[in-house]
């Protein structure tokens, strides 16, 4: 059911397909309803406090969403991702003029990208629930692990800047991240257990585990082939500040 909504609005679907989340979860449908920016919006866009808090994105995705029971942090970074771009699109059009840098002089060049045409990467494996598997090439280990919400990875920053705090050399943000992705070490559940793995892991095993991790994360592709110089080249889309605020006349 979606809140009482006296903006237009359209039904979005995410890349996902809403496999990840529990059967009971409205995200589980695969699609999610989003209304039209605003004025008020764009207030949020602006506010100076939620800037300094790091959660004007997410504020803003909270007020769009209006599918009751839904938040922001609670879908995983890819469909978090797609609705961002939906977002966008519905606000101001699919157009979205940003400086890209030429990779053979290094100069900064505008182009202008059309968002529409960024396609779903989908889970492409048959999945019940928010868990994975991957057997480990050197440990031969089996590695259970699931895609972390938006919920989730601020759990993961907080705890890195926890550790910042405590002026140690090496900030352990890949192993923290990783800790918290991995739910069984050989159906082993213990916390403990799979931090310990974690900081013994071997560097060909963490780069595989990662690799796979990758692999299977539905999202949407933010990268397009365009011409520079006369040649073709695969760019990211870079989310500057135009990406919400564009100029006045796009």
């Amino acid at each position: 059911m979606a809140k009482e909504n006296k903006f237009p609005s359209e039904i979005i679907d995410l890349p996902s397909g809403g496999k990840v989340y529990p059967p009971d979860s409205p995200l589980a449908s695969g699609k999610l309803e989003v209304k039209y920016m605003t004025a008020k919006e764009e207030d949020i866009l602006t506010s100076q406090n939620l800037l300094a808090k790091g959660v004007v994105i997410e504020t803003l995705l909270d007020s769009l969403i209006i599918t009751d029971g839904v938040k922001s942090n609670d879908m995983i970074l890819g469909d978090k991702n797609a609705v961002m771009v939906a977002a966008r699109i519905l606000a101001y059009g699919p157009d979205y003029q940003c400086e890209v840098m030429d990779p053979t002089t290094n100069e900064r060049v505008t182009h202008s990208f059309n968002l529409a045409d960024c396609p779903f990467k989908e889970l492409d494996i048959e999945l019940s629930g928010n868990e994975f598997t991957v057997t480990l090439p050197v440990s031969k280990s089996e590695i259970t692990f699931k895609l972390l919400t938006g919920g989730e990875e601020k759990n993961v920053d907080r705890d890195i800047e926890r550790m910042k705090k405590l002026n140690t050399q090496v900030i352990p943000q890949l192993t923290t991240r990783l800790k918290r992705s991995i739910t069984a070490i050989a159906g082993d559940t213990e916390q403990g257990k799979i931090n310990s793995f974690v900081d013994n892991m071997l560097a060909r095993d963490s780069l595989h585990l990662r690799t796979e991790m990758a692999r299977v994360s539905p999202d949407i592709e933010l990268k397009q082939e365009i011409e520079i110089g006369g040649e073709l080249v695969t760019v990211e889309i870079p989310m500057t500040t135009e990406f919400f605020w564009p100029k006045a006349g796009i």
